[in-house]
């Protein structure tokens, strides 16, 4: 268990309540994926469950189930809707392994063959550039 309580005024859970906007890629009772605002990939996903959880270490194994099942949906339709080689699929727990939000999140990044990925905290991403890579992968949803 994390020593530190969750924090319902993270970015996600603001995001999750509607008072952050974001470019919604997928949403269904238990998660919700929205491309990254600083990606480090074309295609940069973020897959975040609904249920309060500040990382893998407090979560509840019946949450982690439903969110492994969107992070695979989401990674299929990411690689597909991005011509890319593979997927990389990253999950940070606590600030001294790289968590930034204390909220439980998946990373998805197409990865292309010889192409690294760019720093995360390079700045925020062209908004109608984030509209049109959330539609890519809405449409490889759809098949």
């Amino acid at each position: 268990m994390s020593e530190t309580a969750y924090d319902p005024q993270n970015i996600f859970g603001k995001i999750l309540r509607g008072e952050v906007p974001c470019h919604k890629v997928y949403e269904d009772a238990h998660v919700i994926a929205f491309m990254d605002v600083m990606p480090q990939a074309d295609g940069h996903t973020l897959v975040v469950p609904k249920v309060p959880s500040r990382n893998l270490l407090d979560a509840d194994p019946v949450v982690l189930g439903h969110l492994t099942a969107a992070v695979q949906k989401v990674a299929r339709a990411a690689k597909a809707a991005f011509s890319a080689d593979g997927v990389a699929v990253y999950q940070y727990n606590e600030a001294a392994a790289g968590q930034t939000v204390f909220h439980l999140h998946v990373h998805v990044l197409p990865r292309h063959d010889g192409v690294a990925p760019r720093r995360h905290a390079g700045g925020m991403a062209d908004q109608k550039m984030l509209a049109e890579h959330a539609e890519r992968i809405r449409a490889a949803l759809q098949g």
